[in-house]
């Protein structure tokens, strides 16, 4: 964590400062839906927040979408072929990159339909999902969740990483998922996602969370 200072906040408070933070969000690239990344390990469990960050944009009339990056696995000959343990695999080739450009951020690009595929595969059945295109309006936002979020160049306007310690991170994995922590090591040693993420939240204890603060903000 080096010299970042954390404080601690409850989640409802989170979610709230977070949304408020994206009503003022504005794309560099012109484009008129923020995409937000809530980057995290699945036992430090970003998809909570990012589903309370929704509410708090909805009950302040602000649409969003909430996407799990789990909904774009490649398919288990793909995802599986070296082993149902491969790091390696796990790291680089779980999860459909080009399905998501395809998908999710190319409908957000400036001049697009804002038309996205909240999933595409279906790790259960192991087929497509065949769920239907979700309009989004101009002004709503993406609400990005899963892991290893920052090492794929995604086009995110502000990203939340979601941080356990190397201990907690393995109390709170399955032992059945033990394997996937050397991805992680790896992860945070070529990423470096405390040091590149706008926003930490440190979630060792799921009661009590601290965070980083907003980017610019004085207190």
């Amino acid at each position: 964590m080096g010299r970042v200072r954390l404080e601690a906040i409850t989640w409802d408070r989170l979610g709230d400062l977070l949304a408020e933070r994206l009503l003022d969000l504005k794309p560099d690239d012109g484009s008129p839906w923020p995409r937000i990344a809530f980057d995290g390990a699945p036992a430090a469990r970003p998809g909570d927040l990012a589903a309370r960050v929704a509410e708090a944009l909805r009950v302040r009339g602000r649409p969003s979408l909430t996407v799990d990056t789990h909904g774009f696995l490649r398919p288990a000959s793909l995802r599986l072929e070296y082993g149902h343990q491969d790091v390696e695999a796990y790291y680089n080739g779980w999860f459909d990159t080009g399905a998501l450009w395809r998908e999710v951020f190319g409908p957000l690009e400036s001049g697009g339909d804002g038309r996205i595929l909240p999933d595409f595969w279906d790790p259960a059945t192991d087929r497509a999902t065949r769920s239907p295109y979700v309009p989004l309006p101009p002004g709503g936002f993406l609400l990005l969740h899963g892991p290893l979020l920052l090492r794929h160049w995604f086009p995110f306007d502000l990203a939340v990483h979601v941080l356990l310690s190397p201990g907690a991170l393995r109390r709170r994995t399955p032992g059945t998922d033990h394997w996937t922590l050397h991805a992680f090591e790896r992860y945070e040693q070529e990423t470096d996602p405390v040091g590149t993420a706008d926003v930490l939240v440190r979630a060792d204890d799921p009661r009590h969370p601290a965070w980083s603060g907003l980017p610019g903000a004085s207190d």
